[in-house]
């Protein structure tokens, strides 16, 4: 299948950057691309002048999607989640799709984001950011892919807030022990940038690592 589910380890950790990028890497080469976001909450302009196809549900307040749907009077169906993913599999030769927020959060009362992804038979980027406490968030992250039997791509650590004070030796170690530990490559280490042009320079070649797993995925060696 074309299509390829980027989660996070937390919010804020640069899921949305590195979707798009991930998007222009197979513009770049030639492919007609959809990005698509099952659910998006925080968003002011709510069910407004929004493509239901690239998001099916958007809510205005920031919080888990089963909380900001249920304050809206509304529950997330998957079978529109799934008929939305179909429409775009269908008109463009890869899906990009951005999680909200982690694996585990709740769509409605009885399935998780998880549970989705793994039904649609999707293959899984997974973005950590690079600070303390990464080496637990990510490990939780891919065990629970694993345990699933959902095909972990890789992982990208990334660093997306300037903000917080970083330990050099931290971010090494991060990367090496949770490549270690989970046996899922880690694809590349996303420093801080100022824009998204400077930041792209260092994604490309993370960007073909992809592509090469790609093709593992589609060939079964993965």
């Amino acid at each position: 299948m074309n299509a390829l589910f980027i989660t996070g380890t937390d919010t804020s950790v640069g899921k949305t950057v590195v979707a798009g990028m991930t998007a222009r890497c197979l513009i770049d080469k030639g492919y007609s691309v959809a990005t698509q976001k099952w659910v998006e909450t925080g968003v002011s302009r709510a069910g407004r002048d929004i493509d239901t196809r690239l998001t099916p549900y958007s809510f205005k307040r920031a919080a888990s999607p089963h909380l900001a749907s249920r304050l809206e009077g509304k529950t997330i169906s998957t079978a529109k989640i799934n008929r939305s993913f179909k429409t775009l599999i269908r008109n463009f030769d890869f899906v990009v799709i951005e999680g909200t927020g982690g694996l585990l959060v709740p769509l409605n009362r009885k399935v998780l984001l998880i549970d989705v992804v793994r039904k649609l038979g999707l293959s899984v980027l997974a973005v950590a950011e690079n600070k303390l406490g990464a080496i637990n968030h990510t490990l939780l992250t891919i065990e629970a892919l694993q345990s699933r039997d959902i095909p972990v791509l890789g992982i990208i650590f990334n660093e997306p807030r300037k903000d917080i004070k970083r330990d050099g030796l931290v971010l090494k170690d991060n990367p090496l022990v949770v490549g270690k530990f989970s046996g899922v490559q880690v694809l590349g280490s996303l420093p801080h940038a100022s824009d998204l042009n400077s930041l792209y320079k260092y994604f490309k070649p993370i960007g073909e690592r992809i592509w090469a797993r790609l093709d593992k995925v589609g060939s079964g060696r993965i």
